[in-house]
């Protein structure tokens, strides 16, 4: 009995990443947390086979460019986090197999106002697409103490009085060293921002997570500011890196989330960022965090020295930030989630 209902058509969700090992594989074993606590009978899965209709939520929308997904009879839903047909071909054709197969999708998931604009222009039916930002484990991603933070440094080997500012992301070309930069990560605006701040903060360092920082590492050395380069398998371990920080910094010209924002939030670590992705839609500038157009590496530093001056500017940031991570926890989210996979069949 259990069996039958188990392969009822439908009712059961296949959620799939990229195997990559970064930040579709992470979003996607998050979704699987959330799944479960719905209810809904869902497991990881590399690929759906033809042979029984199921839901399939496929977390990168690179996924759309696999013609093969629209010959199966799965009830389709895919996350469609960033870029614009303009930005590149594989964007270009990702936008233009949404457009041609539209009909065959059952729910789009986007992490931002601009995104949710540019899918609803695909003449997708508008009830299909929901904004749900990228969110944050509370029960990972909690508020750094003192203790935390000396045992971090410790353990990282920083020194206890430096300043310490964050940056975990991918900003270099495919999985290799990543020597050739990915600009849409900014990582050319992010070694200008601590150019700038060497000369204000004699003491700086810059703490590093992630796949492909080739290009950053080799720029920070050139600047002669000391660094940390810590790139760990599983990603729920990067929320000790936090607890290191000073600041966190984004320099993106173009992002779907970052993960980070919620992250560095719910870590009460203070926020310097351009106005990408969610952070454009989070952010309340000099009340959770502080904020600044695109490719603007004097006002990031600036920002980043005020916070860095100003306990009480930092407190508020915190404070404001915390409260705003609290709002797009999992926990928080479960609703629209539960709206989204209305799809499936009980």
């Amino acid at each position: 009995m259990r069996k039958s209902i188990f392969w009822k058509p439908y009712s059961n969700l296949l959620i799939i990443g990229d195997n990559a090992g970064w930040a579709v594989d992470v979003e996607a074993r998050a979704l699987l947390g959330i799944a479960q606590r719905l209810g809904f009978r869902a497991k990881l899965a590399k690929r759906a086979f033809l042979n029984i209709p199921r839901a399939v939520h496929y977390v990168s929308q690179f996924s759309l460019n696999n013609p093969s997904i629209y010959k199966s009879r799965h009830a389709i839903s895919v996350d469609y986090f960033h870029g614009k047909p303009e930005q590149g071909e594989n964007f270009r054709k990702c936008f233009e197999s949404l457009k041609t197969h539209h009909r065959s999708i059952a729910r789009v998931r986007v992490s931002t106002r601009e995104m949710e604009a540019l899918i609803k222009s695909s003449g997708i039916a508008p009830e299909k697409v929901m904004r749900i930002p990228i969110g944050v484990d509370l029960d990972i991603f909690k508020p750094q103490t003192a203790e935390s933070r000396a045992q971090s440094r410790k353990v990282l080997d920083i020194p206890a009085d430096a300043v310490v500012i964050g940056s975990f992301q991918k900003d270099g070309v495919g999985w290799g060293e990543g020597n050739e930069p990915k600009m849409i990560k900014g990582p050319d605006v992010f070694l200008e921002v601590i150019g700038k701040l060497k000369n204000e903060i004699p003491n700086l360092w810059v703490l590093l997570s992630g796949p492909a920082r080739g290009y950053v590492k080799k720029g920070l050395e050139k600047l002669g500011v000391p660094y940390r380069h810590t790139y760990f398998k599983d990603y729920r371990d990067i929320a000790a890196l936090y607890d290191a920080l000073d600041l966190y910094l984004v320099a993106s010209r173009e992002e779907g989330g970052p993960k980070a924002v919620l992250e560095s939030m719910a870590k009460s670590v203070p926020l310097v960022t351009t106005a990408v992705g969610q952070a454009a839609d989070l952010v309340k500038h000099g009340e959770n965090a502080m904020m600044s157009p695109i490719g603007d590496a004097s006002l990031l530093a600036r920002h980043s020295l005020d916070i860095l001056k100003d306990q009480e500017l930092k407190a508020k940031l915190t404070v404001g930030g915390f409260a705003t991570a609290t709002e797009n926890s999992f926990e928080a989210q479960l609703p629209l989630w539960k709206e989204f996979f209305s799809y499936i069949r009980a």
